[in-house]
């Protein structure tokens, strides 16, 4: 699994204070790979560029990577988090 997020922490990546550039809002987790995901055997079979909805999850879609009894999945779409919203705002 590899489960992507925000590339930057801030919404201008060039809002950095004096002597820095960008790379100082490189998200650090903008990338997690999970080596050890559990998936359901059906989908070790799974073709490249199928999508599948992994329940509270999010959506992911088999990468070109995968290979027979590997399949590797990259998340595009995260679930919306309305409690962490909530929790956010109090």
């Amino acid at each position: 699994m590899r489960l992507y997020d925000h590339l930057f922490t801030m919404p201008d990546p060039d809002d950095v204070p004096e002597g820095q550039d960008y790379r100082a809002n490189l998200n650090p987790h903008s990338l997690v790979v999970l080596k050890d995901a559990k998936v359901e055997p059906g989908l070790s079979g799974a073709a490249s560029g199928s999508r599948y909805q992994f329940e509270r999850q999010g959506y992911f879609c088999v990468d070109p990577d995968s290979t027979p009894g590997k399949p590797v999945f990259n998340r595009t779409v995260t679930l919306k988090d309305a409690w962490a919203r909530i929790q956010r705002r109090t």
